[in-house]
């Protein structure tokens, strides 16, 4: 039995493995959106896949890299052998989103080696093939529409060249998947150490002893909230009309089970949800609903049930396999998570944030640039909401102005403030931005947003946030847009405010 103390000091080895192979991946990354914007996660697993550590980066891959280890597991491993994937149906989440897996042994090689672990990352890329130029296509329907389908596979030079060789600016492909080779590395060596200094029957009881103790502090926060059910429902404003997601929550002394039945079924549009971004989306709601300090790993997910229909919208199916036949889910992960989210935590009374990751893809052949824009947080029972930040499923960065006109022929109008629109109430919603971007050369634009018809709700009495708005030089674009800037254009997004919380204070505006 590891004592206390003990348990803490492994703990955090664990962690600090974890953040160092995201630094890793970040600092050798070439591409924006990782090394700028740090679209990236770090994780480690136990010989079975379990999830034992991860670092604090992109919430929506919380349930997502487990799938992905899932994945590979039964493959023949040995050392330095790296396996790389991204299909949304064999443990991806979105194709842009590939993950590396790095299979960690206790010695370098030899018969004698024996399995202790997995090092995993994920990263965003900026482009992964496909007709549309950084792989997040507002109109897609099918997944073949989306870019290179990677199955598992092992990843070394060859497969680096013939990837790459699929997808735009295909030496900054081939440099992030370096980089995510690197932070692999660096995982198996840190754990290696650690097996080497503490034993490996040592080490596994750690492994244990982490996930037992992330499971008991997660059904001690069950306990203190009341039994019983809950219900929520909100919709997803799809190009071809609203998708409801329906969901009742029932807490039962220290277990807690989401039921997304009555939910829409999938559609012949890109907001499908594989089901593993449905858990994620809800481990994260749950974190936030408990103790974002219990370390977050299978442990903590232990006592919480997730229930989606197969065939629905948060549980989408591939009749065949076949990237043509298979649903599109490219906004699924991250607008369909962000909406999934939104219901658990207001089923549970708690104002909105903006609901939505603002994704804005711009590029030509030659480049490509994406990011999500950051909006308002919904305010809590005791403090406003914070504004301008990157809320729920996202928590990446914006693109540093000076990076983005240096790396792209592109020139931001303006990045303010858009002041007012956080929804009042004893406690405000936090502020959404403005983000003004300028083409200096053709380009094609892809736009994935949300909450532009809906307002994030309020809790409490409080009122809700302005919704979102994209225009394209003064005019109204929908939600989800597809088209082509020429030279001068401008594209200007207004991210939504977060909902208020409590009975309004005098002079606060409704917002239409």
């Amino acid at each position: 039995m590891i004592d206390p103390v003990e348990l803490q000091v492994l703990t955090g080895a664990l962690r600090a493995t974890c953040e160092e192979m995201g630094a890793v991946l970040i600092r050798s990354a070439h591409s924006a959106n990782i090394k700028e914007r740090r679209d990236a996660s770090t994780a480690l697993f136990d010989p079975l896949g379990q999830m034992v550590m991860q670092a604090e980066h992109i919430p929506v891959h919380l349930g997502a890299m487990p799938a992905a280890v899932e994945a590979i597991l039964d493959e023949e491993h040995a050392p330095d052998r790296a396996w790389v994937l991204n299909d949304p149906y064999r443990g991806g989440t979105h194709l842009p989103d590939i993950t590396v897996i790095a299979p960690v042994f206790a010695s370098a090689g030899g018969s004698g080696s024996k399995l202790i672990g997995f090092a995993a990352n994920r990263a965003h890329h900026a482009d992964v093939g496909g007709p549309t130029p950084g792989s997040m296509p507002a109109d897609s329907r099918r997944l073949a529409e989306e870019g290179v389908v990677i199955e598992p596979r092992i990843l070394d030079e060859r497969a680096i060249a013939e990837l790459s060789g699929l997808m735009r600016q295909p030496e900054q492909r081939r440099a992030d998947l370096r980089a995510q080779l690197a932070a692999g590395r660096t995982g198996a060596r840190r754990l290696q150490e650690l097996h080497d200094r503490v034993g490996r029957e040592r080490l596994r009881e750690a492994f244990t002893e982490v996930l037992d103790y992330a499971e008991r502090r997660t059904r001690a926060c069950l306990r203190q909230l009341d039994d019983g059910r809950r219900s929520a429902r909100d919709v997803l404003e799809a190009r071809e009309g609203e998708l409801e997601i329906v969901l009742e929550a029932t807490v039962a002394g220290d277990r807690l089970r989401l039921d997304f039945t009555g939910t829409a079924p999938q559609h012949d549009g890109n907001l499908n949800c594989p089901l593993a971004v449905t858990r994620s989306a809800c481990y994260f709601a749950i974190r936030v609903l408990t103790d974002p300090e219990i370390p977050p790993s299978a442990g903590a997910y232990r006592p919480i049930e997730v229930i989606a229909p197969e065939g629905c919208l948060l549980n989408a199916h591939s009749s065949t396999g076949a990237a043509d036949d298979a649903p599109a889910v490219v906004g699924g992960n991250v607008e369909t998570s962000s909406r999934v989210a939104d219901v658990v935590l207001g089923a549970f009374g708690r104002a909105l944030g903006q609901g939505t990751m603002n994704n804005v893809t711009l590029g030509s052949e030659n480049f490509v640039y994406y990011e999500t824009i950051a909006g308002g947080q919904g305010a809590c029972p005791d403090a406003d909401g914070p504004s301008a930040v990157h809320v729920a499923m996202s928590n990446t960065l914006n693109t540093p102005v000076e990076a983005l006109e240096l790396e792209f022929p592109l020139r931001v109008v303006e990045y303010a403030l858009r002041r007012g629109s956080g929804g009042g109430g004893a406690h405000h919603g936090g502020d959404g931005v403005i983000r003004e971007l300028e083409a200096l050369a053709p380009l094609s634009y892809s736009l994935i947003t949300e909450r532009r018809r809906h307002a994030p709700a309020g809790a409490r009495g409080g009122l809700p946030g302005t919704p979102g708005r994209n225009l394209l030089d003064g005019e109204d674009l929908a939600a989800k847009a597809i088209g082509r800037l020429k030279p001068g254009q401008r594209l200007r997004i207004e991210t939504p405010g977060g909902g208020g919380d409590g009975p309004p204070r005098r002079g606060d505006r409704v917002h239409r």
